[in-house]
């Protein structure tokens, strides 16, 4: 059996709320362990009686407590550590809520990774926004119930002994992180504290992937904690809420739902009937062109456009795959130089994402956030 590890701090709701999501899971039997970690903070005696007064019937329960405080990098990874000793662990942060059947998605995901050397982790959050640019995201349906991003999971994961070994062999040797245009700029400069940062640098690098839900097992509240300073629901995803004990889970070969670390689908290269090391694809907006013959991109260069297309469908992706002609999304060929006079379509971009905003939650939203700025500012 796979134990759960939960990592605590100082937030005791929400531990308790955690906490009772899992009493409220099904479990196979009932010699499931629990191991709560308390890192070690000032202001925690709340958070300690939570976990010890919590009644957990499906088997052992066991809480760590530390005596100095270790920081999240440290402590996630301590805790990730017990994939070592068990064979596998499932790792849940304290602001995080589980699906009733989070617990037979991740034993069948664990037992369907094995042996795979390309996946480095699997995940029980599945990513409705593109962290990087803060605009939605969703994977393609290609009828599975998995797909594949190169992109770690913080908010509900789990590790078998082999994959957690071949991470930290990795990361003894990789302290220090430097800039690389293969991973996200805003990953590379994310605090120390970061876990994180080091486990998406090293499935680029290693070319692996984390096997992500179509539909969520878990979802995160954001509450405010180490990284943030106030409560955050963006991240909130719908929960698979039916009992489900048996999955179609793809291989790396067999998907087409599969994203590098940009949120980017790494496979519409074939639909365009180029070779994946010619062709950047860049539908967020967000990489540097490097040497590629070829680039798709929302962004206006200065380059042959070779074919023009709409932003509608949902994923954006789709709008490649069946040719919806419009101006929006460009393919390019950077080889050849042509000036180009379209102009970006912001407002129509913002409703892509957004679906609508009346006038007038526009108005109110742009004060809310410019005073919200302007007491950020005061408070440097």
């Amino acid at each position: 059996m796979h134990p759960i590890v939960v990592v605590a701090y100082n937030r005791s709701k929400s531990l308790l709320r955690l906490l009772t999501s899992l009493a409220n899971a099904s479990y196979p039997n009932t010699s499931i362990l629990l191991i709560i970690s308390i890192d070690y903070a000032d202001d925690n005696l709340e958070t300690l009686k939570v976990a010890n007064d919590f009644n957990w019937g499906f088997g052992e329960k066991k809480v760590v407590t530390h005596k100095e405080n270790l920081g999240l990098r440290k402590h996630v990874l301590k805790c990730g550590s017990y994939a070592l000793e068990y064979g596998s662990a499932i790792i849940l942060e304290d602001d995080l809520y589980v699906s009733p059947n989070f617990y037979h998605y991740t034993d069948a995901s664990l037992n369907f990774s094995k042996e795979k050397q390309y996946i480095g982790g699997v995940s029980l959050y599945n990513h409705r926004i593109n962290v990087h640019t803060m605009q939605s995201f969703s994977a393609i349906e290609d009828g599975y119930d998995n797909w594949y991003f190169q992109f770690a999971s913080s908010w509900g994961q789990a590790w078998t002994k082999s994959q957690f070994q071949d991470f930290l062999d990795w990361y003894n040797n990789n302290q220090i992180l430097s800039y690389k245009s293969s991973i996200p700029k805003n990953v590379t400069n994310w605090s120390d504290k970061s876990w994180l940062k080091y486990f998406i640098t090293y499935l680029v690098e290693s070319n692996k992937f984390f096997l992500y839900p179509k539909i969520s097992l878990s979802t995160n509240f954001g509450d405010a904690g180490t990284h943030i300073n106030y409560n955050n629901p963006a991240y909130q995803v719908p929960l698979l809420q039916t009992s489900k004990r048996s999955y179609n889970f793809s291989t790396l070969k067999e998907s087409t739902s599969v994203y590098d670390a940009f949120f980017e689908n790494a496979k519409l290269h074939s639909s365009l009937d180029l070779k994946q090391d010619e062709l950047l694809v860049d539908l967020y907006g967000v990489k540097e062109i490097e040497d590629y013959k070829y680039v798709l991109s929302k962004n206006i260069y200065d380059f042959k456009i070779l074919k023009k297309y709409k932003r509608s469908l949902r994923p954006i992706e789709a709008n490649i795959l069946y040719e919806i002609e419009g101006n929006d999304l460009f393919l390019y060929d950077t080889s050849i130089f042509e000036k180009n006079r379209l102009k970006e379509n912001f407002r129509k971009e913002i409703l892509y994402h957004l679906k609508y905003i009346t006038h007038r939650n526009a108005y109110r939203l742009f004060l809310k956030m410019t005073k919200s700025r302007i007491t950020s500012w005061f408070k440097k």
